[in-house]
Parts: structure tokens; sequence; C-alpha cells
């Protein structure tokens, strides 16, 4: 229990209670995107800039639902498929709200939205340098992480699997040599579908997980986010408490000497 209590959940020097970060987007409506949150125990939610009103008055408004007093904002660059445009959108954030943490995503094409990562690391470097810090949604290449880290990043976001997917986690290898490797926050962006995927990412040691889809698209979302909310919890515990040895062969779960 003490082990539990020292740890603590750091991204860019903002100390975070929930190990779970969630989406706001695909939701039938801010109300139900505020009680997924609220059930989910998150207190970092990701916003899409290009997509989702936070601040025209005239429409239905994120801010009114979601207290970003309580809950931290993290804009995201969803919908950029070039260096330009995403540098441009969270200039715009910083310009709206102050915000510069944020999360930086440049895709490649429409049908896998897998990252350009020419244009991602690209990005990280100027985004860097202009004060913001980034957390990257990238490939599960270690080496293109490894890459992302020296250039500035405060967080390295692998696909378990494409965004939307529900695929889960395809390369636990991958993942794991890029958790073993980064001296910053490892998070697993995208592909996850249901709350085991997410307790699998745990207990290979990311630092979080960000859910969107698999809460949002469930027949209940605000169940499916207690859900996750457990899973990521569990797993990691699991990870903490350190899981037993693997044996190609049988091991008696009782001792051998003494028996009558």
């Amino acid at each position: 229990m003490d082990k539990l209590k020292k740890d603590i959940f750091k991204v860019a020097g903002k100390t975070l209670n929930s190990r779970l970060i969630v989406g706001t987007g695909k939701y039938k409506n801010f109300l139900e995107t505020a009680k997924a949150v609220k059930a989910s125990g998150a207190d970092m939610v990701t916003v899409a800039v290009r997509r989702v009103n936070i601040l025209d008055k005239k429409k239905p408004i994120l801010t009114d639902y979601i207290n970003p007093k309580k809950i931290t904002f993290l804009p995201n660059t969803a919908g950029c498929f070039n260096s330009d445009d995403a540098l441009r959108t969270l200039r715009l954030a910083r310009e709206m709200g102050g915000w510069k943490l944020v999360k930086l995503e440049v895709l490649g094409d429409k049908k896998t939205l897998y990252p350009n990562m020419i244009e991602t690391i690209k990005s990280t470097k100027i985004l860097t340098k202009e004060g913001f810090k980034v957390m990257v949604y990238c490939t599960d290449d270690p080496l293109l992480a490894k890459k992302l880290e020296d250039n500035g990043a405060s967080a390295i976001m692998p696909l378990a699997s494409p965004i939307g997917s529900g695929l889960g986690i395809q390369n636990k290898v991958n993942i794991s040599l890029i958790i073993k490797q980064s001296k910053v926050p490892v998070i697993v962006d995208a592909g996850i579908g249901t709350a085991s995927d997410a307790t699998i990412a745990m207990e290979l040691g990311c630092d979080g997980v960000l859910i969107n889809s698999a809460i949002a698209n469930a027949k209940k979302p605000i169940l499916m986010a207690k859900a996750f909310k457990d899973a990521v919890i569990s797993g990691r515990s699991s990870f903490l408490a350190g899981r037993m040895n693997k044996n190609y062969f049988a091991s008696a779960s009782s001792p051998i000497r003494g028996l009558i």
C-alpha cells in the first residue's frame, strides 16, 4: 500500500490523480460527455480544437459541462494532416485559452489515420522551442519514439492500433521497448477497444492510457467509463505488484513436504 501511495503520475511537471485520460469527441452530446468523464475519474480530457466548441457562447459549449478549473483540458490537433495546420491549431489554442500543455497528432492519411512521423518530429521540435509542453501521438516504432523524446516531447503516446479501431494492443513487444527506453511518460493512445485492453497496457508498464472511442461508442458509455477507471487502477496495481515468472511446466500450489 505504501508503494501505491508513492506512485505519482506526472506529465510535464503536472501531477494527475488518474492515469486514465479521456477524449471528449463522439458522444451524443456534452451532457453525456460530462457524465462519462465523471464516471471515469479522469482529471485530464483531450479537446479537438478544430472540432469541439470551447469558446462560442452562441452554441453548446464544452466548458459549460466540464469545468477547466477542475479538469485539465489538453488541446489536440485531431484532423491535421501536415505540420503547418498542426502548428497553427496549437498556436490558436494558446491564444484562446493560454494552453501550453498540448497533444500533437499529425496524421498521414485519412484511411489509416496513422501518424506522419516526419511531420510529427518536425512539429515537436518547433513547438518545444516555442515553449509548448508536447504530448505526442506516434507510431509504436521505438527508434522514432526516441527521436521524439530527443526533440523535447513531454510524453510519448504510441498507438495500440489504428484510431477508433478497437483492435487493442497489436504489438506488445514494441510498446515494451518504448517503455524501457523512455525517460518521459508513455501513454498508450488509440485503438483500445475494451477495459481489458487498458489493463494490459498498464501491466506492460505504461504510465497511462488515453481512451475516447471505446467509451463514447459503447452501448452504455457511462458504465464503460467506470469499467475503464477500474481497469486502469487494477492494471497499475498488478504492474507494481510484479507478476509471477512464467514456466512451461506445472508447479503445485501446495508444498510437497509434509504430505500425509
